[in-house]
Order: structure tokens, then C-alpha cells, then sequence
């Protein structure tokens, strides 16, 4: 979905396909009929964006066979889908029955991650619209805390200037200029957006910046307009944002607020829990461990990051954290002149959910997704863009 800033710039919405995981170029295919197609139709568009995440093998087939990739690119557009963002956070298995930590590898200190990347660049590249020049992709925020030490921290620095150049090369070659995003996420070395600065700051590259997730921002008791202040300042480019709200919990030492909690912690993914004290953040790297005695302070709201429905905030006591979302809108798109301009939604826990709030058939995951994709449009609307055809 493109939309007209009052600037006169155009600012793309899209949703992220990791909510419908493959790992081939085959399963890639299957979910832009299966899934994306059916979505658009429901928004009565004639065409979607999309955030497309491709996992190490489907990457690798397209970037080694320029037939597979211009046959995507073809499929795409008969299926009335556009590229201009990818998530490229995880490298693979994220369908699996348990990823938890494995999400975090391998991590910038690891070749893997940049040849990963740059595959992603170049394929990037070719499904880029005829009519968009720019383009963003997402990553992890260098490495998950453990085990990354001074070496592991030069190695992922060296990297990413790597792929700096690799863009720079990229761009004078098909005239399309790329981006990459660290995305900061809780028990990350890169946690929040301040400790993005100083990496960001000694990488140094324009082509090197910064992926706002508003889950994980809520996740760790950021303010978003602190936060974003604080990134322009720094000249810190923000390549994209996802548009995703936490579960968020305002009285944590209830009996009744940790049993609904509780029905939230499942096996399949990481949910990091924060709290902020007098002290400052505390937190646990997953919600069970967070309701287990008294791993956590609970005099204080908590916080869980999980991707909840942005349109369907969860029953009470419990709520999600729209609010953060809406503030870092704002802040982004609502100005003068975007921060950035490229938007993604990126609620991938549908399945996650706790059994009765999860969709049970293809259609109503294609109509949860419309329904948040329309509510992302509406608070676009409200800030003064206009949606275009």
C-alpha cells in the first residue's frame, strides 16, 4: 500500500511474511497465493506490499538462478504484490515447533550473516517496483548478549562495513539504493535504540542504520519520541519501522493478571519480559521464567515481547501497547518530512496465540491481517496521507 506524504514523498506500507513461514523458493510462491493474494483482495486494492522474509535456502535459489528470480518477480506482479522492505532478522527454521534463541543465529560475528544479507541485497535489487529506486531490509541487532565479546563485536563491525560496500557497489551497478536496518530487540546486545548509537555512530555508513520495531520499543520502556529524538540527533538513519504492539500488563502482582499471562507463555518463541523500577530496566529473556516465584519485581507494569494483534488488543486485565505504537507514528510519518519511509506490520505470533484467539483456518488469518493492515492505513490517514491507488 503506497501512500502521499504532504511533502509529496511516497511512504509504503506493507506486511511481513515471516507470519506465514517457508524456508523454499517453492513454499515463497505458495504463500503470495495462498496468503498474500487473498489478503489484498480483502482490502479491495489492486495491489499489497509486502515484507517479504526468505530464509537462507529460498534466498540462495534465487540469487544463483536468475530465471527463479525473475519468475518471482513475475508472480508478484500477477498477484498484484510489490517489495520495496525484507526481514531479514531470521536466517532459517522460523517455523519451527521451538526457535526461542536459535532466532539470534548466526549473528553479525559469523560470515554466514553477511553472505545471508548480501544475497538478500541482490535479490532485493531485481523485485524492486520499475518505478521505486529505494529499498530496506531488516536484520538482527548484531548478536543476541552471551558470548559476544570484544572480538565477536570488531568481527560484526568489520562486516557490516563490508556490506556497506557491497551496497555502494550494488547501487552504482543497477541504480538502486539499498539499506539495512539493526533492529534493536530485548537481551540483544543492541537492546534498545540508545545502544544502537555508538555502534551505528563508529560504523559510520549512511547505508547503515536503524529498523524501529514499536513492539520492542514498548517492550523496553522507551519513549518513542525520546527515542527517535535521540536517533536524529545522532544522524542515525531510520531505514524502516515495524508497526507491532507488546502485551502489556499493569498490575503483575495479581493472581488473576498472572494467570492471563500465562496463557501466553508458549513454546515456539522468545518473549522477553521487562519492567521498569527506580532502578532502572529489569527483565527476564522469557515470560515463563518472569511468572516463575519472583525472577521479576511485580510492583510495576510488566511487559512481554509478544507481537499481538494490532486491531484486537488482548481481553483485560490485560492490554497491548497500541499507544507506543501510535506516538512512534506520529513521530515517524506525522512531521513536516517522514523519518522514514518504509512501514511494516509484523504481528508473526498468530499461531502463538493462546488457543482460543488463534485463527483456525486460512480465511481468518488473511481477515486478522486485513484488519490490521486497515487499521495501520486509518492512523496513516489521520496524520494527513493519502492513500493512493
Amino acid at each position: 500500500m503506497r501512500f502521499r506524504h504532504p511533502d509529496g514523498s511516497t511512504v509504503h506500507l506493507a506486511y511481513c511474511t515471516n507470519v506465514h513461514p517457508a524456508e523454499t523458493l517453492d513454499g515463497v510462491l505458495a504463500q503470495l497465493r495462498d496468503h498474500c493474494e487473498p489478503v489484498r483482495r480483502r482490502l479491495g486494492r489492486d495491489r499489497l506490499g509486502i515484507g517479504l522474509w526468505l530464509a537462507r535456502d529460498a534466498a540462495h535459489a534465487l540469487v544463483t538462478d536468475p530465471s527463479a528470480l525473475r519468475g518471482l518477480r513475475t508472480e508478484l506482479e500477477h498477484r498484484g504484490l510489490e517489495v520495496v522492505t525484507l526481514n531479514g532478522f531470521p536466517y532459517e527454521g522460523f517455523g519451527a515447533e521451538e526457535v526461542k534463541y536459535r532466532v539470534y543465529q548466526p549473528d553479525w560475528a559469523d560470515p554466514e550473516r553477511l553472505a545471508h544479507t548480501t544475497d538478500l541485497a541482490r535479490v532485493l535489487a531485481q523485485l524492486l517496483p520499475d518505478d521505486v529506486t529505494e529499498g530496506s531490509i531488516s536484520t538482527l541487532p548484531l548478536a543476541w548478549r552471551t558470548a559476544y565479546d570484544q572480538e565477536r563485536a570488531t568481527a560484526a563491525h568489520t562486516a557490516l562495513t563490508t556490506l556497506a560496500e557491497r551496497l555502494d557497489a550494488l547501487h552504482e551497478l543497477t541504480g538502486r539504493s539499498l539499506r539495512i536496518g539493526l533492529e534493536p530487540e530485548p537481551g540483544c546486545t543492541v537492546e534498545t535504540t540508545r545502544d544502537a548509537l555508538a555502534p551505528l555512530t563508529a560504523i559510520g555508513h549512511d547505508r547503515i542504520g536503524i529498523c524501529v520495531d514499536t513492539c520492542h520499543l514498548a517492550t523496553s520502556f522507551e519513549d518513542p519520541h525520546t527515542a527517535l529524538d535521540a536517533l536524529a540527533q545522532a544522524r542515525v538513519p531510520i531505514v524502516k519501522s515495524q508497526l507491532s504492539a507488546a502485551l502489556h500488563a499493569e498490575h503483575p502482582h495479581l493472581p488473576e493478571v498472572r494467570a492471563a499471562l500465562a496463557a501466553f507463555d508458549e513454546p515456539r518463541f522468545l518473549h522477553q519480559t521487562r519492567t521498569l523500577t527506580a532502578a532502572g530496566l529489569r527483565g527476564t529473556d522469557d515470560l515463563g521464567e518472569a511468572l516463575a516465584g519472583d525472577a521479576l519485581p511485580d510492583a510495576s507494569p510488566w511487559r512481554a515481547h509478544f507481537h499481538v494483534p494490532l486491531h484486537a488488543a488482548p481481553a483485560a486485565p490485560l492490554t497491548s501497547t497500541l499507544p507506543v505504537l501510535r506516538a512512534a507514528l506520529t513521530r515517524l510519518v506525522g512531521g513536516s518530512h517522514p523519518l522514514t519511509h518504509h512501514l511494516e506490520v509484523e504481528t508473526y505470533t498468530w499461531q502463538a496465540l493462546p488457543p482460543e484467539l488463534r485463527p483456525r483456518a486460512r480465511a481468518q488469518l488473511a481477515d486478522g491481517i486485513a484488519a490490521e493492515l486497515t487499521l495501520a492505513r486509518d492512523l496513516l490517514t489521520d496524520l494527513g496521507l493519502k492513500e493512493l491507488p
